[in-house]
């Protein structure tokens, strides 16, 4: 799904984000990437997006070398993943289902697959009775529910979730991981930046840890049997 042979960005400025990193991500798996503020972690997944390429190395996401691709061809590669960020990014002038449905209307989707697609996300997220408010009119965390819904439509190999719990308090993050684990059970594989201690212990997944732009730890992953 993901791989990183011997991958190393070095910024114009000089910064050394990422030193000699060699990681397989198989499909299927959860993993968390953690470290402290500028280890690398924001840069690693900018790279697997090819928002950055790296100075030296080779990335591998898909069975594709990103090395490769050709600069039309990385909206497709995005279209495989749905990206959940930790400041929402909805639009405030759409509802719920708008915000939803918006992501399918840019890819290309019929006006009924749209109509059959949105209602089931919002439910898988709870927020079927919430389609017509305004994202104004939601509290952080069902925002992030929002977002997280609009980055699954679509119906991604893989989310990447860069601190989606950053901006909401403790309890609403429990829930936010843990529908990410739901849908890591259904079969998507699900990369997720955090820098909360108390998710990584309670969910007892792979970690991987960034530290300088090196990886200085990765435990092995604790297999959950995916759903029939």
């Amino acid at each position: 799904m993901v791989e990183f042979r011997n991958v190393s960005k070095t910024y114009d400025n000089g910064t050394k984000a990422l030193r000699d990193v060699s990681l397989k991500i198989e499909k299927g798996e959860f993993v968390f990437i953690v470290g402290a503020s500028g280890s690398g972690k924001s840069t690693f997944l900018k790279l697997i997006m090819r928002e950055e390429m790296p100075n030296d190395g080779e990335i591998i996401v898909n069975g594709r070398k990103l090395s490769t691709l050709r600069h039309r061809d990385v909206p497709h590669l995005r279209r495989s993943m749905g990206i959940v960020f930790q400041d929402f990014r909805l639009i405030d002038k759409m509802t719920v289902y708008e915000n939803v449905s918006f992501a399918m209307h840019v890819v290309g989707a019929s006006p009924r697959n749209i109509r059959k697609r949105v209602p089931y996300i919002l439910s898988l997220v709870g927020l079927q009775d919430k389609a017509r408010c305004y994202p104004s009119e939601l509290s952080g965390g069902e925002q992030q529910r929002v977002a997280l819904a609009r980055a699954l439509v679509n119906n991604p190999l893989m989310i990447i979730a860069d601190e989606p719990t950053g901006n909401i308090d403790p309890t609403l993050s429990y829930e936010i991981v843990e529908l990410l684990n739901e849908i890591n059970r259904r079969g998507t594989t699900v990369i997720m930046v955090t820098h909360e201690h108390s998710l990584v212990k309670r969910f007892r997944r792979r970690v991987v840890e960034i530290n300088d732009g090196c990886v200085v730890a990765d435990s092995a992953q604790v297999s959950v049997p995916a759903a029939e």
